[in-house]
């Protein structure tokens, strides 16, 4: 591995005193590349930059004795964290080029073998890109509308000159038809001549991009892409990057050795920038990202900027965070962020892309500390994004699993068949027990009803327990599984006892109303600062996943949908109750107001499909407490006026500066661009993967329609029944329907939760999720509540 110093590059023969002499000369070449003087600086517009992408770079790789390029970039630049997932759950190296070049999700086609990617060849001079067939293709399959070649082709309109080295860099500056816009060499294997020719690239080019090499995991090499004869695909060529062949045995390197070609690369780039300002004052903005996963496990890539910030009035990269709106997270990045920050930093007009990009430029969001305390935050984001990774798809099955033992018990374990079994199991199998009179069985009847209240309540109380959760580090544990775990538990047991006071507990909706008061308030409160605690939440959003960063994902929608309605009903169910019902139509509007703004607010909740959801199910819930009959006028008026808000919300959002849009006004954007068609079939395609796709989904399906056709026809049956039906014995022979007249908010609350979640699932692309979030928060809450009231009327009965 050769290091390069402020006079050149250092020739074999001084290798072995490398450990001072690069030290010194790396030391020297960043401090003239830090300094950045004012004289030399380019006007707006004429920019200049050097991307180096590699594959499978993450900050752990970094150390002061086996990479000093790379430690000194970490020291001394604006660092951050980057997302590499495209399309698939993994990302290979040809899908980050890709998404570089098409500045949105993009992917190869999928490789033969689970878990393989393909490698990746440099075209023949003149010639396309090798596999760009298989590329359209892939991208007609996956529907992202992703528009490959979008940065080519604005580089090659408004007359940019570029060079690029190896087949990543050629495919990122590749035009539509996969033709190379730029002037390209493959990348040498020697750092002494690639420096060399980067001094003459960066002496008549403005952007230049190096594919800087590729980390895999052992066993996770890249297959040759074959040709229709079914034999691997040649090296166009000679001397050009590792051939597909070459390729197939990089993951059977130690993964030292494969970082260490990447830091002889950077290394050479760096010395090649420091010759060129000191040759002509040029001031170019450095990138080095890492554009894709090392295998198939996901983890969060490495990325590094120095120079020119990419804006006007932007402050320099270097010793800061890097972040991007399209997260709005300090130190997190996706892929999607590079090519915009490219054509932004080459001060090229925010209409070059023809609105295909989906990200925003990467930019400064703070100093972060000590180069220790930001490479610790950095290193601690993809630990924790990993340590809850494997986590998510148990605890969901856990949650949906002990909603429908829950429901189970409520149909079967209190039917008056199943107490008569439990009545008679003393008699038959003890004697000398305890008493088995009227007495006894109505202490165990209410002790069961107590335990059903007590059960309902500490389950709905999970969810929120789960967000406070995340705001230790639980994922630095040795066990990180089971830290999180006792931390949920601790949860729950404070919001259980908060909720089972007695003054709450005697009041059939009190349970029910502190605990979605206190889920309500910490999702709201979350949204409104940043969303830090949904961050790699369990119940939360997830960074690997790159969907949602902040505001309002679908989880979060769906528990605050649910919870904020259930509090409004609490809130305003006395006042029902005393006649008062325009207040309470008042109280139940001013709390969907303010829901509904922050859920859909650009910048804050920035949620598309919520707002009509929230809207109309405050809206019918308000007319319900007004006492106003529903007509399917009235119905389809509120579902309107919802479209409407969700639209205004994203007008408003659009008439932003593009860099400061999220994706509400991005969306108009595309529907102005002629794309709405694609990104409907891509949304109604993921609610069928999702509906259609796991064991997860199939179990809140169950979880979903055991409620809507099971636990729901039973009441119902048992409140028209003149004694209560099977769960008569419990109201004392009464009609269950009474519960109508105590709690008169009960069933209008279940009607506007049905209408919310129901458009949420139908709006959103998470499929069943919604509707199974929101029920596995309500369902427990309206069962702890009916057995509060049936404790109450037997109160009142003794």
């Amino acid at each position: 591995m050769l290091h390069f110093a402020v006079a050149g590059p250092l020739r074999p023969r001084a290798t072995r005193r490398r450990p001072a002499t690069a030290a010194l000369g790396l030391s020297l070449a960043l401090a003239g590349l830090f300094a950045g003087s004012a004289a030399h600086a380019t006007e707006p517009g004429q920019g200049r930059v050097v991307v180096v992408g590699v594959a499978g770079l993450r900050w752990t790789d970094v150390n002061e004795a086996a990479t000093p390029a790379l430690w000194e970039l970490q020291q001394h630049g604006a660092i951050g964290t980057l997302t590499a997932r495209s399309v698939r759950s993994s990302a290979c190296p040809a899908d980050g080029w890709l998404a570089l070049s098409a500045g949105a999700r993009a992917a190869d086609l999928s490789a033969p073998a689970s878990g393989e990617c393909r490698a990746l060849t440099d075209p023949a001079t003149g010639g396309p890109v090798p596999g760009w067939p298989d590329y359209l293709a892939a991208v007609r399959q996956d529907k992202y509308d992703a528009r490959l070649g979008t940065l080519g082709n604005a580089l090659r309109t408004t007359g940019i000159s570029a060079s690029s080295f190896g087949p990543g860099a050629a495919i990122a500056l590749a035009d539509p038809a996969g033709t190379v816009v730029s002037s390209h060499q493959p990348v040498p294997t020697d750092p002494t001549v690639l420096h060399d020719q980067l001094a003459v690239a960066m002496s008549s080019s403005r952007l230049v991009v190096i594919d800087g090499g590729v980390v895999r995991d052992p066993g996770r090499s890249l297959v040759p892409r074959t040709t229709g004869s079914g034999a691997a695909e040649p090296s166009p060529t000679a001397g050009a990057s590792p051939t597909a062949a070459a390729a197939a045995t990089v993951g059977e390197q130690p993964r030292a050795g494969q970082v260490a070609v990447i830091e002889s690369r950077v290394a050479a780039v760096l010395a090649a920038i420091d010759e060129e300002r000191a040759r002509s004052g040029a001031d170019p903005t450095f990138l080095l990202v890492s554009l894709a996963d090392s295998g198939t496990t996901p983890r969060m890539q490495l990325a590094v900027a120095l120079g020119p910030g990419v804006g006007t009035g932007e402050p320099r990269f270097e010793n800061a965070l890097l972040g991007t709106n399209s997260t709005r997270q300090p130190g997190m990045l996706q892929v999607t962020d590079v090519a915009p920050t490219i054509v932004a930093a080459l001060g090229l007009p925010q209409t070059a892309d023809q609105g295909a990009f989906v990200g925003s430029p990467i930019r400064v969001v703070g100093d972060g500390g000590s180069a220790t305390t930001r490479v610790r935050l950095v290193v601690d984001i993809d630990r924790h994004s990993a340590a809850v990774r494997s986590l998510v798809e148990p605890f969901f099955g856990w949650l949906f699993a002990i909603n429908l033992v829950l429901s189970a018990l409520v149909l079967i374990g209190l039917s008056r068949r199943s107490q008569e079994r439990v009545r008679a199991a003393p008699t038959r199998l003890a004697q000398g027990s305890r008493a088995t009179g009227p007495a006894a069985s109505d202490a165990r009847l209410t002790g069961a009803l107590g335990g059903l209240r007590t059960a309902g309540v500490a389950l709905a109380a999970i969810p929120v327990a789960s967000l406070l959760a995340n705001a230790v580090p639980w994922w630095r544990a040795t066990r990180p599984g089971l830290a999180l775990m006792a931390l949920i538990l601790v949860g729950v047991a404070v919001v259980s006892a908060v909720a089972l006071v007695p003054r709450w507990r005697r009041w059939p909706l009190g349970p029910l109303g502190v605990v979605a008061a206190i889920t309500t308030a910490v999702i709201a409160a979350d949204v409104a600062t940043g969303a830090r605690l949904q961050l790699s939440a369990v119940m939360g959003v997830q960074p690997l996943v790159a969907g949602r960063f902040y505001g309002f994902n679908n989880t979060a929608f769906a528990l605050f949908a649910a919870c904020s309605l259930l509090l409004a009903a609490a809130i305003v169910d006395p006042l029902v109750r005393r006649g008062r019902r325009g207040q309470a139509a008042a109280i139940v509007g001013g709390i969907g107001l303010v829901a509904t703004v922050l859920d859909g607010a650009p910048g804050i909740g920035s949620d598309f499909g919520g707002p009509t959801a929230l809207f109309s199910g405050f809206a019918l819930l308000a007319l319900l407490a007004a006492g106003v009959r529903l007509t399917w006028r009235r119905v389809l008026g509120v579902l309107l006026a919802g479209v409407a808000i969700v639209a205004a919300f994203a007008v408003a959002d659009w008439l932003r500066p593009v860099a400061d849009r999220t994706h509400l006004g991005r969306f108009v954007q595309t529907a102005l661009d002629g794309g709405l068609w694609p990104v409907v079939q891509r949304k109604l395609g993921h609610n069928l993967d999702t509906l259609f796709g796991n064991w997860l989904a199939v179990l809140a399906l169950g979880s979903a329609l055991l409620v809507a056709f099971g636990l729901w026809r039973l009441l119902r049956r048992a409140a028209n029944a003149a004694g209560g039906g099977p769960f008569g014995w419990l109201s004392g022979g009464d009609s269950l329907g009474s519960i109508g007249t105590d709690v008169p908010l009960l069933r209008p609350v279940v009607l506007a939760l049905a209408v919310a979640l129901g458009i949420g699932f139908l709006v959103n692309d998470s499929g069943i999720a919604i509707p199974a979030i929101g029920v596995s928060v309500a369902l427990p809450l309206l069962i702890a509540t009916c057995a509060s009231w049936l404790l109450a009327r037997r109160s009142l009965t003794r």
